[in-house]
């Protein structure tokens, strides 16, 4: 038999609004409870399910059912056997529990299940204040809802903010001998910050007690919260042993910082800290790295970098930003490495920049500087430079612009040591899109003003130049289709045939300094642009035709599994050949004739990706550069990609890498990852990289051993004598302590002189 009885407690608890009891025969027995968790599966939060309160249950109502009742007077009742209590809060099951509800207490005896939308509790017994929603358990196992933290308690008090615990333990691990856990007087569960807080605390791992904390804080969920990081320990050859231990500090929920000690055994302790912040208008970054004295570098003095980038909105029309990089010295990032900026730069840039976007205007206010890094040529600062831009729809197809600029250079180390820019690009060009082609001509005149300030005597450049060069371009595409069967069963192929004719005349500019043009890529895209260099400082002479075309195909689904683009500059006549163009060689680049380019991409598996390309020189009959990368990319972090690179002339060096990088899962918990470049010109390796992660649900290690070759900026890359640097680094993450974040390897192969890179196109 089992009786029901079901009451609304008013705010002052004393009166019983409607009561209810009535016999109901059963012929099933019950479950039985038991005292022990129950089993969790690998790295999931909990296998019960989701507490969920009883349905049409008044918010201050509670339901009580049980198999038998007896009601003492008319403020307490007694239940026996099989009692399930409900409330919009919780829900109880008890062996008994007796309820005064003139006080709002109950007490329930057990074996007894507790359960709410943070916590489901086993206990021996339970005492409530239901007008306080104070609940107290003894003798409890407790398991955190959509979580992995989960122990035991001597006492466990329960309140609208959490879980309160006295002699008790947490961990993250399954099963019922955990690999890590804690015993601490007491802990402190909290709901609302997601953060638990221990006291007299002892830290075992495989049962054995490893250190004694006073006091500490963990994550319980995703939220932030200041406290120490996981540490790095990698012993090497450059820095010794290097330990480093990043502490963060959440300031508000929008700003925080991260201050991290690093100490190196060669070099010494280095300080390197981190403050980020974000409002409705800005977003940006200040970061001070820090090295008072270096023990392997006896000439230097203090060592240090500083960094500040910001982006802003100031409102619909008007952004703003700004990005700076300084460093003591020029090998500082080679020795020293840097997450703000590559090992590899040769210059450090920076920039603040002030932007109006307007219907018709687009107008760029820029303050530009460059440090230069090691033995190279130093570049001009452009303070300031103010560029602008109008487009003006005159009628349909047909549209008008005009850009220009005014910049101010300086650089007190070379021949010009100061110069003034004026440039004035006006544009007529009309333009027909349609599903099966293209058609753009524009015709724009380029006139350019220079006031350049030095000591010119004996030197090409003026003092005063004038420039003006006209501009013509015609460019057409076609768009053809058809069925096909190539690569793909019942798809589509595309063909698109493009060309293009470019017209500039021929202006001596020997007489112009260099001050912010260098060389622009000739990729297969590079073919139909309208210029050879970027900036105005020198306008390349043109007179000829490029002709290419794109094809590609589509599966059933629309996506891209082929592309294969092709194409060629033909010269009208030798004088527009680059390499008859002797104003370029100041640019310190080799020129080539009639370029030939071509890139593909096959998507032929949704695993495999196969990507290359080639520049040829056809009059020298060489390549120029090419590029093939073959990618796979498997379930469960399975990853290998081969790639090769070519360049035949890179400051009077020839540039011929291959390499692999790799990541293999062992198991569900191990994996494996590497990388090996190697330099087929020098016929030696450049960086090797290896790496084994082991993760379960409650912990990770990582183990790390890289071999490089160390940048010297001062040096040739061509040294024969290189040095190289060897490290094994090591990582260890109690999860539920440091991390609650799975560890990616893949960030292992994002570090180094040659980060993997994942392939790009249009399915992504």
């Amino acid at each position: 038999m089992q009786k029901v009885w079901s009451m609304l407690i008013l705010s002052s608890a004393s009166i019983v609004a409607n009561t209810t009891a009535y016999a109901q025969t059963q012929n099933q027995t019950t479950t039985p409870i038991t005292s022990s968790l129950p089993a969790i599966k690998l790295c999931q939060a909990a296998t019960h399910s989701v507490w969920q309160p009883l349905p049409n249950l008044l918010p201050n109502a509670i339901d009580i059912q049980a198999d038998d009742v007896e009601l003492q007077g008319t403020q307490s009742a007694e239940f026996n056997g099989n009692v399930d209590i409900n409330t919009s809060k919780m829900t109880l099951q008890a062996y008994s529990a007796l309820i005064d509800k003139q006080q709002g207490l109950l007490h329930a005896s057990g074996p007894l299940e507790y359960q709410d939308k943070f916590t489901q509790v086993y206990s021996a017994g339970l005492f409530a204040n239901l007008n306080e929603n104070a609940i107290q358990l003894l003798g409890a196992d407790y398991q955190l809802s959509n979580q992995m933290g989960h122990g035991g308690a001597e006492k466990l008090s329960i309140n609208e903010n959490g879980l309160s615990l006295e002699n008790s333990t947490f961990t993250t691990c399954p099963g019922e001998t955990p690999f890590w856990q804690i015993e601490a007087d007491s802990i402190e569960l909290s709901a609302d910050n997601g953060w638990g807080e221990t006291k007299n605390t002892v830290l075992k791992i495989m049962d054995v007690p490893v250190v004694y904390i006073p006091y500490f804080t963990f994550p319980i969920d995703d939220r932030r919260k200041s406290g120490l990081l996981p540490p790095t320990i990698s012993p090497s050859s450059k820095y010794g042993l290097e330990l480093v231990a990043p502490f963060y500090w959440n300031i508000a929920p929008n700003y925080d910082a991260t201050i991290t000690p690093r100490y190196m055994s060669n070099k010494g302790l280095q300080l390197i800290s981190e403050f980020r912040y974000l409002t409705e208008q800005h977003q940006g970054l200040l970061a001070f790295e820090y090295l008072g004295n270096d023990k392997s570098e006896d000439n230097l003095d203090e060592r240090y970098l500083v960094h500040f980038r910001q982006s802003s909105d100031l409102d619909p029309k008007w952004r703003a930003s700004f990005d700076m990089t300084n460093i003591s010295d020029d090998n500082y990032l080679t020795d020293l490495e840097s997450n703000y900026a590559n090992t590899t730069d040769t210059q450090l840039q920076r920039t603040a920049l002030l932007s109006y976007l307007g219907d018709d205007w687009r107008v760029n206010l820029k303050l530009q500087n460059f440090e230069v890094l090691g033995d190279h040529k130093e570049a001009y600062a452009a303070i300031p430079q103010l560029s602008f831009t109008r487009k003006v729809n005159v009628a349909q197809g047909l549209q008008w612009d005009l850009s220009g600029e005014f910049a101010h250079f300086q650089n007190d180390t070379l021949v010009i040591d100061s110069a003034s820019r004026v440039h004035l690009e006006p544009k007529l060009a009309y333009r027909i899109d349609d599903y099966a082609w293209t058609f753009l001509a524009e015709t724009s005149l380029l006139h350019t003003y220079y006031e350049q300030n030095g000591d010119l005597t004996g030197t090409q450049f003026d003092e005063e130049v004038t420039r003006t060069v006209p501009k013509v371009r015609l460019y057409s595409k076609l768009n053809f289709e058809r069925d096909t069967n190539l690569f793909v069963e019942n798809g589509t192929q595309t063909l698109e045939p493009q060309l293009q004719y470019l017209y500039t005349p021929k202006r001596d500019q020997s007489n112009i300094g260099l001050y912010d043009t260098t060389r622009l890529q000739d990729d297969f895209f590079g073919l139909f642009r309208d210029k050879r260099f970027s900036s105005v400082d020198r306008i390349a002479e043109a007179n000829q035709f490029t002709l290419g075309a794109t094809t590609r195909v589509f599966n059933t689904k629309n996506d891209e599994v082929f592309n294969f683009s092709f194409g060629q500059i033909f010269y009208l006549n030798e004088s527009v050949k680059p390499s008859q163009l002797s104003y370029s060689d100041t640019l310190d680049e080799t020129n080539y004739n009639a370029l030939l380019a071509a890139e593909t991409m096959w998507h032929w598996h949704r695993r495999w990706y196969l990507g290359a390309g080639v520049q040829y020189d056809t009059d020298g009959q060489s390549v120029v550069q090419s590029h093939v990368t073959l990618d796979y990319k498997g379930d469960s972090n399975q990853l290998v990609q081969l790639n090769h690179r070519y360049v035949n002339d890179v400051s009077g060096y020839t540039i011929d890498q291959v390499g692999v990088f790799a990541s293999m899962p062992i198991s569900d918990s191990w994996q494996v990852v590497a990388s090996y470049h190697r330099d087929l010109e020098a016929r030696r390796s450049i960086e090797s990289f290896f790496g084994l992660q082991y993760e379960s649900c409650c912990f990770a290690i990582q183990i790390t051993g890289r071999r490089q070759i160390e940048t010297d900026l001062n040096s040739s890359i061509g040294q024969e004598d290189a040095i190289f640097n060897s490290s094994i680094g090591f990582n260890f993450v109690l999860k539920g302590l440091g991390s609650n974040t799975r560890s990616d390897v893949q960030n292992l192969l994002k570090r180094g002189i040659f980060a993997y890179r994942r392939p790009y196109f249009l399915n992504n």
